[in-house]
């Protein structure tokens, strides 16, 4: 982890620890899901715990582990990601049991596309900030997966698929949720979906990318 973070003070063990053991994880993950992105949710996380009556090194923790799952597939990781901060027993060294399960239940209902609400704060932390919402680097991850994982599909494919994704998680009536008043993706959501609804510029975005990362 790097000085960039900003975290306030924290157990020197237990930082070192998720430095030295969990972060390196993401080292293995798709390029969406590296090193930068788990720093990045930390980060996001922290400045949120600041202006709000929580733990913070539960907060630290749970951004820390909230993707490792991705070892496992991407479509549960994030239930993945709860069994193994459960299961990792360095952590009863600094979180009684209780404080466990709930960070477990915020790393499972941090997903994008989950079926309920977080079940707590430290839920709504995690999920916000891991939705940081840059809106060219949304488009240039959601085109660069494409091409990583439907390799089948031709151009005109990516262009579709890409749209789809970004109108069914982004758009106006889409699934994802800000937790949040007055949070700075509030605003940056709102300039990706002007992007989105128009679709001249869109198409602008994907063929300068496309040609780029294909």
């Amino acid at each position: 982890m790097n000085a960039t973070l900003h975290t306030p003070p924290l157990n020197q063990a237990l930082l070192q620890y998720i430095e030295q053991q969990i972060i390196p994880l993401y080292d293995h993950f798709d390029r969406a899901h590296q090193r930068d992105h788990v720093q990045m949710v930390i980060k996001q996380s922290m400045e949120l715990a600041k202006q709000l009556d929580v733990d913070a090194e539960m907060v630290f923790t749970i951004a820390a582990y909230h993707d490792v799952g991705l070892c496992e597939g991407r479509e549960r990781h994030h239930l993945v990601s709860a069994q193994m901060l459960l299961a990792d027993t360095e952590l009863s060294k600094w979180f009684t049991t209780s404080q466990l399960q709930t960070m477990a239940e915020a790393v499972e209902d941090h997903r994008a596309s989950s079926d309920h609400a977080p079940r707590s704060l430290y839920g709504r932390i995690v999920a916000e900030a891991d939705r940081f919402i840059e809106p060219d680097t949304i488009i240039q991850r959601t085109l660069q997966y494409g091409l990583e994982h439907y390799p089948e599909l031709d151009k005109r494919g990516h262009y579709e698929r890409m749209m789809q994704h970004l109108h069914e998680k982004y758009g106006r009536n889409g699934y994802l949720k800000l937790w949040f008043d007055h949070s700075p993706n509030a605003e940056r959501l709102e300039k990706l979906r002007q992007i989105i609804d128009n679709e001249v510029i869109l198409k602008e975005k994907f063929e300068e990318w496309f040609t780029s990362l294909h």
